[in-house]
């Protein structure tokens, strides 16, 4: 289970990983959403609530908006070249704000921007609109424009439908990665839903990263990729933390450039997606060039790669009838064989064969118990026996079921399976109910040996009267027998009952505190019988002591004398040898009965012992 930590640890967490990444970051002191969000509380106190006016505004005005984000201070400078914003502009202390408005709206660009500027000089004179569609972003990547593309992604958002917080949890991943290992890295590049304009907020990120294998001379080209890629994928969590996105947004996948271009020159349809739609966040001049190839039409499958492929379709017909055999045989087998063993354990009998399985499931369950329906019984023979053996058997090959034929199967072992899933309920059932049923006989029966007594009522009325007020046990315990005494009563009137519902959830939690109650209750017990049982063994206890020895004594229908291991007893007028067996049946004998002193034994006592004590 996964360590719980405050509000303050984790974000004192996200704070430790935001650090690491603001080092790692190209544009250095570049702060992170939370920081940022730390920083604008501090430093725009006043612009906080104008900021959220104009969003406020805007949406209004423009609901289909993408997202909208404060690009921090610290890339103002790169956004401000990149945008040729004039340095008297610039000084003035500009709040950056981006807009990304859908793709579709890219004709009224200029009517967006225009009102956007309109509501901002009215709130805020500082504040400075780039309104872009995710074209226009992605753009920046196809002219290498990374550093760029960067500082927009670091954009703290205060609305977003899921592409501006996709892109930032790539981006930081990226410099993650770079700052671990550049010199390996030929392309980091985006693609899937985030380039072609359907991400949604629970979208995942397609990331592809090609590694630079054409140079490596200390290891292997594969041991190379499996290592980099593990430390790749270690960063996802830290980048997805950072970001602030749930865990499982990035889906990462790295290749070496020498297999990702046979790959490509094999025709492979996702080399050529990803080269269609990617879009690097950095490349060092591999994967553009690609791309313009792609374009162009330059990249074209080899006629082995168009053979290979098209000769794929020739089995379409093997490899379906396969498929619909390994479900029949092994999948429905398996289904339905292994569930019916652990039934049948339950019921408390050894696991079987599976063909024995099939006829202990009907004896027991069809014919003896009777709580199961004869068509279970033959779905589970059918499948066992019929498809099953004849496939053990070499009798049953691919062809031989239809699929028609494969969806009756299914259906019946679908069907089955729910009808296991109510006999095991039968089952515990009555396993409950010989639980409570064995708890009551035990403890009950015990009492009523130790009182004598034989109903249930005079059990409690003796056991209330002469353990309990004598203080021998805890009042507790007599209002534990009776808890016990009622879940053994509820457990029978609902076992009587005409409906078939089985024991409530409360019912079995009662049965198992009754189960509790009972082996507290048994071994006090237990314990107090022994502690009778030695009181009555002390009464006929005696010491004999000399001044060289001394021995235990024992006046019981025979005296016994016990010196070390040695047990021996006195047969009319000699000393002969016993055992600890005969010394327990005759203290078992006497126990509740007055101890009387044979006195004839002491002229044998004084042969052993000459002089001696007799001390009780």
């Amino acid at each position: 289970m996964a360590e719980h930590k405050s509000n303050s640890e984790e974000k004192s967490v996200e704070q430790n990983l935001a650090k690491d990444y603001v080092s790692k970051s190209k544009l250095g002191s570049l702060p992170m959403p939370n920081q940022i969000d730390d920083a604008l509380k501090k430093k725009m106190d006043k612009t906080q609530k104008e900021i959220e006016k104009f969003k406020t505004e805007f949406l209004k005005k423009h609901k289909s908006i993408e997202a909208i984000g404060i690009i921090p201070a610290q890339a103002a400078k790169k956004i401000e070249e990149e945008y040729e914003i004039s340095e008297e502009d610039a000084k003035k202390g500009l709040i950056h704000i981006l807009a990304i408005i859908p793709e579709k709206q890219f004709k009224s660009i200029g009517q967006i921007r225009l009102d956007a500027i309109t509501i901002a000089k009215k709130i805020n004179d500082k504040f400075w609109l780039h309104v872009m569609t995710p074209v226009d972003f992605w753009n920046l990547g196809l002219d290498s424009k990374f550093e760029v593309m960067e500082a927009i992604a670091m954009s703290y958002p205060i609305a977003d439908k899921g592409i501006l917080s996709h892109i930032r949890v790539a981006q930081i991943h990226k410099s993650l990665v770079l700052k671990k290992f550049e010199k390996y890295v030929t392309s980091y590049v985006v693609g899937g839903s985030l380039t072609t304009g359907t991400t949604k907020k629970d979208s995942d990120v397609d990331v592809f990263i090609v590694i630079d294998d054409t140079d490596v001379k200390r290891m292997p080209r594969l041991e190379l990729k499996e290592k980099l890629r593990g430390i790749i994928y270690s960063y996802i969590q830290e980048a997805e933390a950072i970001a602030g996105v749930n865990k499982n947004t990035l889906n990462v996948q790295v290749y070496l450039m020498t297999e990702f271009w046979e790959a490509v020159k094999d025709a492979h349809p996702v080399m050529f997606t990803f080269i269609r739609d990617g879009i690097p966040l950095y490349d060092r001049g591999t994967f553009l060039p690609w791309k313009s190839l792609l374009r162009m039409g330059k990249i074209k499958p080899s006629p082995e790669a168009i053979d290979m492929f098209m000769s794929s379709g020739n089995k379409l017909k093997e490899t379906v009838e396969k498929r619909i055999f390994d479900v029949a045989t092994l999948d429905l087998f398996w289904g339905i064989s292994t569930p019916t063993q652990g039934v049948l354990m339950l019921y408390g009998l050894a696991p079987p064969n599976v063909y024995e399985t099939v006829k202990q499931f009907k004896e027991v369950f069809v014919n003896k118990e009777k709580l199961v329906e004869q068509k279970y019984a033959d779905i589970l023979e059918e499948i066992i026996i019929k498809v099953w053996k004849k496939y053990e058997h070499g009798k049953l090959k691919p062809g031989d079921i239809s699929g028609k034929e494969l969806d009756r199967l299914s259906k019946n072992a679908v069907d089955y399976i729910q009808r296991l899933k109510e006999l095991r309920e039968q089952i515990e059932k009555r396993i409950q109910e010989k639980s409570i049923e064995q708890i009551y006989n035990d403890v009950f029966g015990m009492l009523g040996a130790l009182l004598k007594k034989k109903s249930e009522a005079s059990i409690l009325k003796e056991f209330n009267e002469k353990i309990i007020q004598e203080g021998r046990f805890p009042p507790r315990f007599l209002d534990n027998l009776k808890l016990i005494s009622k879940t053994k009563q509820n457990v029978v009137k609902t076992k009587n009952s005409k409906k078939k519902d089985n024991l409530t959830l409360k019912q079995s939690q009662n049965v198992d505190n009754a189960r509790k109650l009972a082996t507290e209750i048994t071994t006090a017990l237990a314990e107090y019988t022994q502690r009778c049982e030695l009181a009555a063994m002390e009464k006929s206890r005696f010491l004999v002591k000399t001044r060289e020895t001394t021995a235990e004594i024992f006046f019981l229908a025979n005296t016994f004398i016990i010196q070390g291991s040695k047990i021996q007893k006195i047969s009319g007028n000699k000393l002969v040898r016993s055992n600890p067996k005969e010394l327990q049946e005759q203290l078992v004998a006497r126990k509740g009965k007055e101890t009387k002193i044979d006195l004839g034994s002491f002229k044998i006592l004084k042969k052993v012992f000459g002089k001696f004590d007799l001390v009780y």
